[in-house]
């Protein structure tokens, strides 16, 4: 990692006992590393967190966790409370590797699964995910470059940046409780109000938590809600080991973790 890149990291990062600690954060040659769009999502639920809290999440999802930088933040912030489960996907193997060796740094459990977008996990967590964080591929690109093998995959967006934010929020449809809210990445090119548009047609609300611009883009974290439900809840935890593994529930998530299928 360049120097500038290490200094704006030690700048832009909160005390290390709200969030993770960049020291303790794997790295690897094709795992995308922490960044500017990384610490405006932390940020974005560094600002909501009094809501998170009331809102009281049992199951939380990070769709393509690279470092693990941002589910460990989460857990970090939630009091790494033994009642919240936590699943975190990657397309790409040595993310799932990175991902896996962060939170264990941080003493954070998580179901880590190499799949695409979270394939697999529809048909068992359909309607059950209360969190979800999505740092997505927003970068506009060649189409060919979408989805490819490596550190790639984790900017290379297509046409203005989307393609892959497109087929992610069906699929954040399918899993988001009714109390559920989504937290998403977005830059100017990927046109955020046609995102809102779409979403709010699929019954969501939705807010910007946090605006960031760089040199080199304009960064935008949504939040999205079901319109029922409202902006701010106050449910009652279910209590469970943070030791318990939900795999053995889903024959497909062992799969996905043992072979590395990006389906």
């Amino acid at each position: 990692m360049a120097d500038e890149q290490r200094s704006r990291i030690r700048t832009s990062t909160k005390s290390s006992s709200s969030i993770a600690q960049i020291r303790l954060v794997s790295q690897h040659p094709e795992v995308y590393e922490p960044c500017d769009d990384s610490f405006a999502l932390v940020d974005a639920l560094l600002a909501d967190r009094t809501n998170i809290l009331n809102m009281r999440p049992r199951f939380c999802l990070e769709v393509g966790s690279g470092s693990g930088y941002v589910t460990a933040s989460l857990a970090i912030m939630l009091n790494q409370d033994s009642s919240v489960h936590y699943f975190a996907t990657d397309i790409n193997p040595h993310a799932v590797e990175t991902t896996t060796a962060t939170l264990a740094a941080h003493g954070v459990h998580s179901e880590i699964i190499c799949t695409d977008i979270a394939s697999g996990l529809e048909r068992h967590l359909s309607g059950m995910i209360d969190l979800i964080v999505v740092n997505p591929p927003y970068v506009p690109t060649p189409s060919e470059e979408v989805g490819c093998e490596g550190i790639t995959a984790s900017w290379a967006g297509g046409e203005d940046g989307r393609v892959v934010i497109d087929r992610i929020l069906p699929v954040v449809n399918e899993l988001l409780s009714e109390k559920g809210w989504l937290y998403m990445v977005t830059v100017t090119e990927n046109n955020p109000s046609q995102i809102c548009s779409m979403m709010r047609k699929m019954g969501y609300e939705s807010r910007i938590v946090v605006r960031r611009s760089t040199a080199e883009e304009s960064l935008h974290v949504i939040k999205f809600w079901r319109e029922a439900t409202g902006d701010v809840k106050h449910e009652g935890k279910v209590s469970s080991s943070s030791s318990y593994s939900w795999l053995p529930q889903f024959p497909l998530l062992s799969f996905f973790r043992n072979n590395g299928n990006s389906s």
